[in-house]
């Protein structure tokens, strides 16, 4: 990618890639991964759109915060933003980076939000997290993100796309723990309060929504999406599992290129 820089802007390392051509990309990885997972979608990006691939706090070569509260996060997110220069960006996220990109939607400006399979809601993740939760906090965290990573289905995807999610990340218990501590302390029907308020602020400002996943969502969770959000878009890349972004890199880019145009 000759035409993309390591920069810091704010408090974040970051990749810059292309040229001012359209609205800007603000890419936001997920939870343990850092800004590498977007290196095939930013290749496949038409080389006139700009495109900014965050490290996320305690991520990559990007510092940590005190708080890895949602809010928090954003607010880093957004200071980055506004350093580089990106007016209004079409925020995609990936993962805890979907929640991040809606959260951001809410509460700065932004052309669309493409959310990469995260399903928003906390009630099953919490569920089974406040479960190991002693696991998580001892010595053998690491079997925790392990059994995580065995239901993403990485082996259903290509070659390179599989090295990628296995060395362009680095688990580490204090992030699993910072950034997991609203659902192992907040209420999960209060959580679920809030992305509703968000996607509510989202759809007020008149920003398109955009949701893509690997498989057909749950029916609840795709009903719920649909209240909140009646005009979004719903995209399935199947066989994708949980990395579309990496499984079909093309469809993503081109998803995020068009998002604002929704």
């Amino acid at each position: 990618m000759s035409d993309t820089h390591s920069r810091t802007y704010g408090a974040l390392a970051a990749d810059d890639h292309g040229a001012a051509g359209g609205p800007p990309l603000l890419l936001v990885h997920g939870l343990t991964f850092d800004r590498r997972q977007w290196g095939p979608v930013l290749r496949a990006l038409d080389p006139d759109r700009r495109a900014v691939a965050v490290d996320l706090p305690g991520h990559g070569d990007s510092p940590p915060l005190q708080d890895f509260t949602l809010d928090d996060v954003a607010a880093a997110i957004h200071d980055a933003a506004a350093a580089a220069g990106l007016d209004a960006p079409i925020v995609v996220g990936h993962s805890l980076g979907g929640a991040l990109a809606t959260t951001y939607g809410a509460r700065y400006p932004a052309r669309a939000v493409v959310n990469v399979d995260q399903p928003l809601l906390a009630g099953p993740f919490s569920q089974v997290l406040r479960e190991v939760e002693p696991l998580l906090r001892g010595p053998d965290w690491e079997r925790v993100w392990a059994r995580m990573l065995g239901g993403m289905g990485i082996d259903g995807l290509p070659a390179d796309a599989q090295e990628l999610v296995r060395t362009a990340t680095t688990p580490r218990q204090d992030l699993l723990l910072g950034y997991w501590d609203e659902v192992l302390t907040v209420p999960a029907d209060e959580l679920d309060a809030r992305r509703v308020e968000e996607l509510r602020a989202i759809r007020e400002r008149g920003v398109p929504y955009h949701y893509v996943t690997g498989a057909e969502p749950p029916p609840r969770f795709r009903a719920w999406l649909e209240a909140a959000v009646p005009d979004v878009a719903v995209t399935v890349l199947p066989g994708s599992g949980h990395f579309p972004h990496l499984a079909q890199p093309a469809a993503v880019a081109r998803i995020a290129s068009e998002a604002a145009a929704a």
